[in-house]
């Protein structure tokens, strides 16, 4: 089961949906902060939460973008940053 480092960032423009998407997307990052948040994964997964999300959102009002990130490659990191890391498993629940 291959992974695919995502970078899902997001503006919504209603509070309570706004908790919405933030609480649904903690159940698949690995990391993240604010609007913007590190998943990694599969081509199963990535279409799940295109599909939560697009259910959780007003399309005509909010924004999410979903970056392919290359896992391979090293981010540049200042200060406390911690470089993403594809973790051994992951707990959806």
């Amino acid at each position: 089961m291959s992974r695919t480092l995502y970078l899902v960032a997001y503006d919504i423009s209603h509070p309570k949906r706004l908790n919405r998407v933030r609480h649904f997307l903690k159940g698949y990052s690995t990391g993240g902060q604010k609007s913007v948040y590190e998943c990694f994964l599969t081509d199963r997964e990535l279409g799940r939460v295109s599909a939560g999300i697009k259910e959780l959102i007003k399309e005509s009002q909010d924004r999410v973008h979903i970056f392919t990130m290359d896992g391979r490659s090293r981010t540049h990191t200042l200060g406390i940053a911690a470089q993403p890391q594809d973790p051994e498993y992951f707990y959806i629940g």
